[in-house]
């Protein structure tokens, strides 16, 4: 009988310095049900480190300064309702050997190379899991630059403003990846809180993935993605 896959899907939301403050992971099969789940405010570094912010974003922003103020109170009522807890990253790595032991998953991560790296400074160790890929990138090399994909760009105006240089690309991240697969163009922003971002934006995305891909093709999909690649020009042309 063949070995059946399950993949761990991870996400964090980071300190200023570079630290997991909030982990958020499930288990799932190829059916995308959900086996295990693991939502934590890491207490070395929640509460102890400011979340991360950029300076010279407007007040209202999510990522301002003022933002971040704001998204911290909000994570101080869900501990006081229940739908998170505090955990140390000993319990997280407690946690990850036993998903270890009992389902040895693919990891997998929106934008992998930096969950690993915050995970990887705050001790957390997803380096025991011996396959993973990301997430992201296997999304843009099966969706990305189809015309499908394409249409959807346009009807919903998925586009990130021009850089100063004139560059400009189109978007390719959870919100509008998780849009276009569940066919819902009016589909809510992400909350920017780990374990409810796994669930409801990445999760829809990888059940749609690992649908008619196998493992094989899931572990060598490019890794050469950059926001060079999905530059307007290259993509939308003028009508003649």
């Amino acid at each position: 009988m063949a070995k059946r896959d399950y993949f761990l899907l991870v996400d964090t939301e980071t300190t200023i310095c570079d630290h997991v403050a909030d982990f958020g992971a499930v288990v799932v099969n190829r059916k995308g049900e959900i086996l295990k789940q693991c939502g934590v405010l890491v207490t070395e570094f929640f509460g102890k480190e400011a979340l991360f912010y950029i300076a010279d974003e407007k007040p209202s922003a999510l990522w301002s300064k003022q933002g971040k103020d704001r998204r911290f109170t909000h994570y101080e009522s869900m501990i006081e309702n229940g739908s998170r807890m505090l955990g140390s990253v000993k319990a997280i790595n407690g946690w990850l050997q036993k998903v270890l032991e009992e389902y040895d998953p693919i990891v997998t991560a929106y934008n992998l190379p930096f969950d690993l790296d915050k995970c990887n400074n705050s001790g957390i160790n997803l380096d025991i899991f011996a396959h993973s890929f990301c997430l992201w990138k296997a999304a843009f090399w099966k969706w990305g630059t189809t015309k499908q994909y394409l249409q959807f760009v346009l009807d919903v105006h998925a586009f990130n403003p021009p850089t100063p240089l004139g560059n400009m690309s189109y978007k390719t991240s959870a919100e509008p990846m998780a849009r276009f697969v569940l066919g819902d163009d009016n589909y809510p922003d992400e909350p920017h809180t780990a374990l409810e971002d796994v669930i409801d934006y990445e999760l829809p995305i990888l059940r749609k993935l690992v649908k008619d891909t196998s493992k094989k093709k899931l572990l060598t999909f490019p890794n050469n993605y950059s926001w060079q690649g999905v530059q307007v020009r290259d993509f939308f042309q003028p009508k003649a």
